[in-house]
């Protein structure tokens, strides 16, 4: 893979990942392509997570941490604003592809140099990952939009990752679908490459909340970020048809529908929710069409 011509640096915000960021430092070190640099953001961790990190800083010069203020909650937007303090760190320098690497994953030793190898392949690809692993299963994407790159690793080509303006603070969450599906809206290449896997070793979206109440949570997401209501009926049942069975999709379908009555701000604009509808209704009558030719 020819990869030469491009370099990559790394921000990773991390919030008392004691449990998990030595397997994502493992992984790095361990690249058959290093990046230039890599900024691992403590965000006030009360656990050992600085003194893990530590550890790596001292015997490899291109990894550094900055610590910021303890707080007591976590929230999505903080990963804005600590991915927004290591971006700081990046001023001035040379680099072609920035990375947003969660501190609760881990992968091949030829994780990077495959995705910097695709950034060759198209000038125009902005934002390249891959399907994550969790608890043994990842995502069908048969019916998970594969232009939609999961917030556990998201790379970004460095002119793409300007002209969306980076990540946008949203409290409730959705910040790295807001990036990627921006770039999409600005005419940038996204893609999730199924020929590798990254693990992720804490459940997604349960920092917070129960798996239950995670569902819910998803639907109220679903609403804010703007989807369009004919397209959550449709994924509240597929999802009712998967673990846990009818309980999950219903609890993602009352989220939507009480943050609908609710009236819960969008913090999105109305060209990005329109740009997002389309994209659903044009899914969903791709999917259709495909199940009633089966059913020919």
């Amino acid at each position: 893979m020819n990869t030469n011509i491009l370099s990559y640096v790394i921000i990773t915000p991390a919030r008392n990942e004691e449990a998990y960021i030595e397997n994502t430092l493992r992984s790095v070190v361990k690249q058959t392509v290093l990046p230039k640099r890599w900024v691992i953001v403590s965000d006030g961790s009360t656990d050992r997570t600085d003194e893990i990190v530590n550890r790596y800083r001292s015997r490899y010069d291109w990894i550094e941490l900055v610590r910021m203020p303890e707080r007591r909650d976590r929230q999505f937007a903080a990963k804005v604003h600590c991915f927004n303090a290591g971006y700081e760190r990046m001023k001035g320098m040379s680099y072609d592809i920035i990375g947003s690497l969660d501190a609760d994953i881990s992968f091949e030793s030829d994780y990077f140099e495959f995705l910097l190898s695709k950034f060759v392949e198209n000038p125009r690809l902005g934002v390249a990952g891959t399907p994550f692993v969790e608890e043994g299963t990842q995502y069908d994407y048969r019916f998970t939009n594969i232009e939609h790159v999961s917030g556990a690793c998201q790379m970004f080509r460095r002119e793409c990752f300007d002209e969306i303006g980076g990540y946008v603070p949203i409290k409730g969450g959705g910040i790295d679908w807001t990036a990627v599906t921006t770039a999409r809206m600005k005419r940038w290449t996204t893609r999730t490459f199924t020929e590798k896997t990254c693990f992720h070793h804490r459940t997604m979206g349960t920092g917070n909340h129960s798996k239950l109440m995670t569902w819910f949570k998803h639907g109220q997401k679903d609403y804010f970020l703007g989807g369009h209501p004919l397209w959550q009926i449709f994924r509240s049942f597929y999802q009712m048809t998967k673990r846990p069975y009818v309980v999950g999709g219903s609890l993602l379908l009352f989220g939507y529908t009480w943050a609908f009555l609710s009236r819960v701000e969008r913090p999105i604009s109305t060209e990005l929710m329109q740009f997002h509808r389309r994209e659903q209704m044009q899914r969903l009558k791709s999917s259709v069409g495909k199940a009633v030719r089966l059913r020919a």
